[in-house]
């Protein structure tokens, strides 16, 4: 197979829609189809089951994706340290960011390279799925979540940032006019909530009951912020957030309240406690001596 099927095939069997599939790769579906027939005619067998409403791997394909996700993710992972040694580039350290205010962050991360200019920095969004797992799993080195944070096998390193909370509401909610909010009124609503986190963490960003013990009520599980603030903007949640997230979403539909009752959040870096490095102790130095972002 060639690399670039061999990764249409692996898209497809992660998306299971040739249409995202394409979109995904920048590629027709045309091309998407043609690079599928032709495995499978090479291979004998079909690797989709193709229906008019659904797409699914076959047994041919689930046995051929498991045995190609690893030997794919071991080339392209070569071809990137290749492409690195050629602009003299030693090494890649990967920031994972759970909050949404990366234009403020951006002086951290220009000093960094400045200290090491041979270490390639990448930092990337996450989907609000285990985020602790991705780092242990070394998805990512270093990841920039709120606190507290405690886990035994990994390290709270500087805080970058702190923000006062505030409520987004969609504009024609009835929470959309006031000028401020308390925690108490958030029993009176849906809030979202992301799979899989650790309960004290999640109280932590938004509370299981209010301080008179009312509780405050968690609707389907959101795992991409996308998806959050399409909930928020069609009123079927409401939802806090740290108040940098309304410089960076700033829509017509959706409104945002200071919540006058509830603890700013900070954010810090974190990493696991076997894997720390030179390049993770540089950024850690780095924030220390730049000093905490405050909103």
């Amino acid at each position: 197979m060639e690399l670039r099927d061999i990764e249409i095939f692996l898209v497809l069997a992660e998306e299971l829609h040739f249409g995202r599939t394409a979109q995904r790769l920048l590629v027709s579906q045309a091309r998407v189809s043609q690079a599928i027939r032709k495995q499978e005619r090479r291979i004998g067998a079909a690797l989709f089951e193709r229906t008019s409403r659904t797409v699914r791997l076959t047994a041919v394909g689930r046995q051929l994706r498991d045995d190609l996700q690893p030997v794919y993710a071991g080339l392209h992972e070569s071809l990137e340290r290749a492409r690195s040694a050629a602009r003299g580039v030693t090494g890649r350290l990967r920031v994972g960011m759970m909050p949404f205010n990366v234009v403020d962050l951006h002086p951290y991360w220009r000093a960094f390279r400045a200290r090491l200019p041979r270490w390639e920095l990448e930092v990337r969004q996450l989907d609000y799925v285990d985020p602790f797992g991705r780092l242990r799993a070394g998805d990512v080195d270093v990841l920039v979540t709120w606190l507290p944070v405690e886990e035994p096998d990994l390290t709270v390193g500087p805080v970058l940032c702190t923000n006062p909370r505030i409520l987004a509401v969609a504009a024609d909610h009835e929470l959309a006019g006031r000028t401020s909010a308390r925690l108490e009124m958030f029993a009176d609503f849906r809030h979202a909530v992301a799979p899989g986190m650790p309960e004290y963490w999640e109280d932590s960003y938004l509370p299981f009951q209010t301080f008179e013990g009312r509780r405050i009520e968690r609707g389907r599980p959101v795992t991409n912020a996308e998806e959050l603030i399409n909930q928020v903007g069609m009123g079927e949640i409401i939802h806090s957030f740290p108040s940098h997230v309304a410089r960076h979403w700033g829509m017509p539909n959706i409104r945002w309240i200071p919540v006058t009752d509830l603890a700013p959040l900070s954010f810090a870096l974190v990493w696991r406690t076997e894997a720390e490095c030179e390049p993770i102790t540089v950024l850690a130095d780095t924030v220390r001596d730049l000093g905490a972002l405050r909103f």
